[in-house]
């Protein structure tokens, strides 16, 4: 009989927490360039209300992440096995990642709403950002 804490095991690979580390430095650096974008933050951030700025509009995406990316797969052994693997399971991850931070959004307890571009926005360029990411990770790391 298969527990939580095997199903986890499986879904969970020590060799990959680089990968790891560097998909929450790409989440934090994608949100940091789309404040800048939109003007609500300078660069580099303005003092310690500029960055809690930017880790507020993060955390949503950031908590979607760590619920979606080990139920996924992103960190599975065969993640850190080469960018065919690493790429598609960083997208996967990354769809059901934004939708969560997008409905925590949405909720009346968080700031910003979600206007339909920032949905597209964040499911289109995430993807492409983790996917570059993974990537470079799977050659170069």
């Amino acid at each position: 009989m298969a527990t939580d804490s095997s199903f986890l095991r499986r879904r969970v690979d020590a060799d990959a927490l680089p990968l790891a580390v560097g998909d929450l430095v790409v989440i934090l650096l994608f949100v940091y360039v789309g404040t800048i974008n939109h003007d609500a933050v300078g660069f580099p951030p303005a003092g310690v209300d500029a960055v809690a700025y930017v880790v507020g509009v993060a955390v949503p995406f950031l908590v979607g992440w760590v619920v979606a990316a080990p139920l996924v797969g992103a960190y599975s052994a065969g993640a850190v096995e080469s960018a065919k693997a690493s790429v598609p399971l960083a997208v996967r991850s990354w769809i059901p990642a934004a939708v969560i931070g997008l409905l925590i959004r949405a909720t009346p307890w968080v700031d910003g709403g979600v206007a339909p571009t920032f949905a597209v926005v964040m499911l289109v360029v995430g993807s492409v950002c983790l996917g570059v990411w993974r990537y470079v990770a799977a050659r170069f790391v």
